[in-house]
């Protein structure tokens, strides 16, 4: 593989590819699987779960196996798929096929992986809340290719660095596919007695809507919440608006060690998750869209955390939360109350499960920590073939 990108010509980037507008309505179309955005993981290209077509109405646009997938909705996510089966996506995609005369069908998906790409997409994204990339604005951009021949080595090289990557992610995927299932088995367990989350906790303590920027803070700065802030892997921190008036900040919803935090309002599939803080963010404040559960006395707030992640609990979950539209579903704390949760009924119980419970949580995060560091390779080696060495 070259050692640094030689560039031999720019290109506009509808000479790099065309854009596939065809619109069909999921009724009529002659495929079965429908991918929307939720089902595309940030900056692995291959679409590892989808939807039926059965289950939605509007139109959509149609895509054949080959197509890139690309998020112009939330840029920043980086969501970007190279479909392998013939589908529909949401309108909140582009559909993209590269022109072969200038660039590789196996270089283009990691072309538009790399931060050169990514970073003047979410430049020219327009919109407040979802800002999204117009197709008129994205053609004109211009960006530097290497030759063909030297597409296809770096391709191969990066290839190799993304199914070591995929690999990983599949151990994760089957690790907390164990966990979850051990989690299911305790709804028939005996040692566990009815209850409510209502019954398990004290309070709940809502965030306050502020306005910040779309960036993290520096250490001098105050910040508040996003919602995808609330990962069941554990709290990202970055994810985290600037606050754009400082004196706003309320230390009473700040970010505490140990939290049990949940989101009151998200997309359909993530709506209601929860995670506990691994440690105190005095310049990080709660939004409204999270909720911060304290336990009621004696109840093991570790324990509660893993229940609330079991499938059951996530299908309850969206089946009460409400919501016209299709991107955000909200629910209320009286429902969040209402919601029955099985739980031991001696503390001995409670520990015994949850010290069996973190040891299984303990290898889902191990494989994703494996898979992270190899996500951030592969991004490093594309920073070096575009850019050259730091």
């Amino acid at each position: 593989m070259p050692e640094t990108l030689q560039p031999t010509q720019v290109f506009r980037f509808d000479q790099m590819a065309v854009q596939v507008k065809d619109k069909v309505e999921p009724a009529e179309a002659d495929v079965d699987r429908y991918v929307g955005l939720e089902h595309i993981d940030p900056e692995s290209l291959k679409i590892r779960r989808w939807g039926e077509t059965s289950d939605v109405e509007s139109s959509k646009i149609l895509f054949k196996s080959g197509d890139i997938i690309f998020g112009k909705r939330r840029a920043y996510q980086r969501k970007l798929a190279v479909a392998d089966f013939d589908g529909i996506c949401s309108a909140h995609a582009m559909v993209l096929r590269p022109k072969t005369d200038v660039v590789l069908e196996e270089f283009l998906p990691f072309f538009m992986q790399s931060d050169i790409f990514m970073d003047r997409a979410v430049k020219i994204s327009v919109g407040g809340l979802s800002p999204t990339i117009n197709w008129r604005d994205l053609a004109k951009e211009e960006f530097a290719l290497p030759a063909l021949e030297d597409q296809s080595q770096i391709a191969e090289v990066l290839q190799a660095a993304r199914q070591a990557y995929e690999r990983l992610t599949t151990l994760t995927d089957q690790a907390r596919i164990a966990w979850l299932s051990i989690l299911e088995t305790l709804r028939n367990d005996r040692r566990l007695e009815a209850r409510t989350v209502g019954d398990l906790l004290a309070d709940i303590v809502p965030g306050r809507s502020l306005v910040g920027n779309n960036q993290p803070p520096h250490d001098d700065e105050v910040a508040v919440l996003k919602v995808s802030a609330v990962d069941p892997l554990g709290f990202r921190p970055e994810e985290s608006k600037v606050l754009n008036e400082p004196s706003q900040f309320i230390s009473e919803f700040g970010v505490n060690k140990g939290d049990l935090l949940m989101t009151r309002a998200n997309t359909p599939a993530l709506v209601g998750e929860t995670c506990i803080v691994d440690r105190g963010y005095p310049n990080l404040m709660l939004c409204d869209k999270t909720l911060r559960l304290v336990p009621a006395v004696g109840v093991s707030k570790r324990l509660l955390w893993h229940l609330m992640q079991s499938q059951s609990m996530r299908q309850q979950i969206s089946a009460v939360s409400t919501g016209t539209g299709g991107a955000m579903k909200n629910i209320s704390q009286a429902k969040i109350k209402a919601l029955p949760l099985p739980f031991p009924t001696t503390p001995e119980v409670a520990a015994g499960l949850c010290e069996s419970l973190d040891q299984c949580f303990e290898a889902v995060r191990s494989s994703a920590a494996r898979a992270e560091a190899a996500k951030e390779l592969l991004r490093a080696l594309l920073r070096k073939v575009l850019e050259g060495p730091a």
